[in-house]
């Protein structure tokens, strides 16, 4: 076998060069990381605090359940508009402003859910919870996009999908606890205010966290390439590119719509299974097992993608499986005492469907570079809300009262519905969306391409094109293309002369 050419062996010195002389990690990154998983995660527990013990909260407040489900709708509702503001400022302001601004609407939501159970009298206690509910849901629109941007700014291209990983799957995290401290708190309606002070005193704890340790939204050297050519387009221009790239749109809008139906399946499984006979209690198990099996496989998948770069492949491998388990699950909650099966479903669920979300936002970051990471997940959270109203109030309007003997455990006081076409539908929508995607969706890694030397796009005299992983650098430079800027200038120069190594140099540069 031939050796490494002498421009090969080049390239690989003028490689490690660039990476003594311009990039550098810090300490603490860690300390950043650990302030956004906790955001996201206490952001999470405050959403969903409601839904596990969605009957005795309208029994002791004197609720309905449409109420009930407005809590934790109104996150989607809030998210939806606002959520491109979020976006905006993420990636205009900084990381760092944006995450002591989450962390004090979340501890102040947190605090104002509070008020009724703290003060006697109070007229209209929805009013309250609702409010809380609202600032908590401006704040997850800050919360959401930040894991990719977090890996993209302050760890080195190995440790990406990892960090990305670990602070997205502090979300499903959160809602873990939901499911199970609110079965386990509450247990009639005076332990109500024990279960909302657990879960502001979190909030408290990461916004003192946030405002004291987060000095800077990007460290002083950039950890990669990629690092220092981050947001490199103007927010309304990165926009406009997002819309025009067809993998993107194709990836935005069927992970939205898994978002939707996940946020969906979370809000309403506690209503669906004590329809069928099965305790609060046991619907608690089931959104444990359906995270817990979810943060498994992702604490698997992350490292795993960090090392073989195989975003695609294991995303739609992922969004395949989860609608083969979202299948299942419609048809098995349907019956009565399969515990066991269902217990399975929901842990099939979680481990195919959750754990690929953080891969598949750093796909989304791969094929959209060099917009910023910020837009770039803004936009399919803004999606995901929005499909995931529709998705639950298409699922509750579906519902019937049920005709045949009811086993309903659900205490309301309302009739028992029947949810079968709604589930049917949910499945529908997962298949679909997972269909779509496996087929038509295939993009180059735009941000590996800049960052190993190789081109994300290239623009001509015919048109621009997207190239593939493989293209020959020197046949591009000699082609007119357009390299984006990812290193030193220094760096820059030399790999210029590193891709001419024999002949003069091109009148179009790298």
């Amino acid at each position: 076998m031939a050796g490494p050419t002498e421009a090969e062996t080049g390239l690989a010195e003028h490689r490690a060069l660039c990476a003594q002389r311009g990039h550098r990690t810090y300490a603490r990154r860690w300390v950043f990381l650990l302030a956004v998983s906790l955001l996201n995660c206490s952001n999470a527990t405050l959403w969903l605090s409601f839904a596990p013990v969605a009957d005795i909260i309208a029994v002791e407040f004197v609720l309905s359940m449409e109420q009930i489900n407005w809590l934790s709708l109104v996150y989607l509702v809030v998210s939806t508009p606002f959520g491109v503001a979020a976006t905006w400022v993420l990636d205009s302001v900084g990381l760092r402003a944006a995450t002591i601004l989450g962390a004090w609407l979340n501890f102040a939501g947190s605090v104002l859910r509070i008020v009724p159970c703290m003060v006697v009298g109070t007229q209209n206690p929805f009013a309250f919870l609702m409010g809380g509910q609202s600032l908590c849901a401006l704040a997850q629109t800050l919360v959401f996009s930040s894991p990719a941007k977090l890996a993209a700014l302050w760890f080195p291209e190995h440790q990406r999908a990892t960090a990305n990983m670990l602070a997205t799957m502090s979300n499903p995290l959160g809602v873990l606890a939901a499911n199970m401290l609110s079965p386990a708190l509450v247990k009639k309606g005076e332990d109500i205010p024990l279960m909302l002070g657990v879960y502001a005193i979190p909030a408290g704890v990461v916004c003192l966290l946030s405002t004291i340790c987060l000095w800077e939204s990007v460290p002083p050297t950039p950890p990669s390439a990629g690092a220092a050519s981050s947001t490199s387009e103007k927010f309304l221009d990165g926009l406009k590119l997002l819309v025009r790239n067809k993998a993107y749109v194709i990836l935005a809008v069927c992970l939205g719509g898994s978002i939707g139906i996940f946020t969906s399946f979370s809000a309403l499984l506690e209503q669906i299974l004590c329809a069928s006979g099965y305790s609060s209690g046991f619907s608690g198990l089931c959104g444990a097992l359906f995270i817990m099996f979810g943060i498994l496989g992702a604490l698997a998948l992350g490292p795993y993608v960090d090392r073989t770069k195989h975003f695609t492949e294991a995303t739609k491998i992922g969004l395949c499986l989860t609608s083969l388990a979202c299948v299942a699950f419609a048809l098995v909650s349907q019956l009565q005492g399969q515990t066991l099966a269902l217990a399975t479903t929901c842990s099939l669920l979680g481990l195919f469907g959750f754990s690929v979300a953080p891969v598949a936002m750093e796909l989304a970051v791969e094929c959209s570079f060099p917009v910023g990471e910020g837009a770039a997940i803004g936009l399919i959270f803004v999606l995901g809300q929005a499909e995931g109203i529709l998705i639950m109030l298409v699922m509750t309007a579906l519902t019937v009262p049920r005709s045949e003997p009811s086993f309903s455990t659900c205490q309301q006081g309302e009739d028992p519905l029947d949810w079968t076409v709604s589930l049917l539908l949910m499945a529908g929508l997962c298949t679909l969306f997972s269909c779509i995607l496996a087929l038509f969706f295939h993009t180059p890694y735009r941000r590996l391409q800049a960052e190993s030397g190789e081109p994300p796009f290239t623009q001509n005299a015919v048109g621009g094109a997207d190239s593939g992983p493989g293209v020959d650098r020197g046949g591009a430079a000699r082609a007119g293309v357009l390299w984006p800027s990812t290193a030193t200038p220094e760096c820059t120069v030399e790999r210029a002369l590193l891709e001419e190594p024999r002949g003069p140099r091109s009148p179009h540069p790298a």
